[in-house]
């Protein structure tokens, strides 16, 4: 199925769930074929099934590092470009500081930074041919203070902030914009495994968030698909908020 030059072909890392899921959505509903990349391929193809035609799934294991460049000529040959890359995939643990042994924090830079990168890298060679892409990375809120018991996942989002800044400024003048969505706390099953177990930390989350409710994973696709099209054409190196107002709130 090849894509035509109106019609947009979108990457979605993770995009069998949750906020990645929702991000496909709202790309399928604006007629961007979109390329849902995981590990579950239940997830996958139930995805595939409830947003239809313009919705590829494709297996592959992203913290297979040696998988990434084959994924990526795959996903060119087929659709003939790539115009859009989220990388919304990432994986949380949370542990006491001293808890975290040298192989887990590892484990979680691979799959959040590591394999961002790579991907980003191999997509990137596609795009500069059209001299023509956006890149999206979705970090967190926990990138911008400090939440315990989330050291690696902390760290792997400070990093993807800074890439995106590094990113914007050497590619941009070459056609490419990156930007950053950092979700504050999104009502997905990830998040309600860290919140449900631990009502104090809800609790703390809610009271400082002023709009005083859980966002939703359709709030961080509205801002995905305004970073994804023209709407944003001067627009990058951005981190944008999406928190309900948590970062100010007290």
């Amino acid at each position: 199925m090849a894509a035509t030059d109106k019609n947009k072909v979108a990457i979605v890392t993770g995009g069998g769930s949750g906020i990645g899921l929702a991000i496909a959505e709202k790309f399928v509903t604006n007629n961007i074929t979109t390329i849902i990349v995981g590990r579950d391929e239940q997830k996958l193809n139930a995805a595939k099934e409830q947003l239809g035609h313009l919705c590829v799934p494709i297996s592959c294991d992203l913290s297979d590092l040696t998988a990434i460049p084959g994924l990526v000529r795959k996903i060119a040959g087929q659709f003939g470009k790539i115009d859009v890359l989220v990388n919304n995939a990432g994986i949380n643990m949370k542990k006491e500081f001293t808890e975290v042994t040298d192989e887990a924090f590892q484990r979680i830079l691979l799959t959040n930074v590591t394999a961002v990168f790579a991907l980003s890298r191999e997509v990137v060679k596609c795009m500069l041919e059209k001299k023509s892409g956006v890149i999206i990375n979705i970090s967190s809120m926990a990138s911008q203070y400090g939440i315990p018991k989330v050291i690696a996942y902390t760290a792997s989002k400070a990093a993807i902030e800074g890439m995106t800044k590094a990113m914007a400024t050497e590619l941009s003048p070459k056609g490419i914009r990156v930007n950053c969505i950092a979700p504050g706390f999104i009502a997905t099953a990830m998040s309600a495994k860290a919140l449900n177990d631990d009502p104090e930390r809800r609790d703390k989350a809610l009271c400082r968030t002023p709009m005083g409710f859980l966002g939703e994973p359709s709030d961080i696709a509205e801002a995905a698909l305004f970073l994804a099209t023209d709407a944003s054409k001067y627009i990058t190196g951005t981190i944008l908020r999406v928190d309900g107002g948590n970062a100010v709130g007290f």
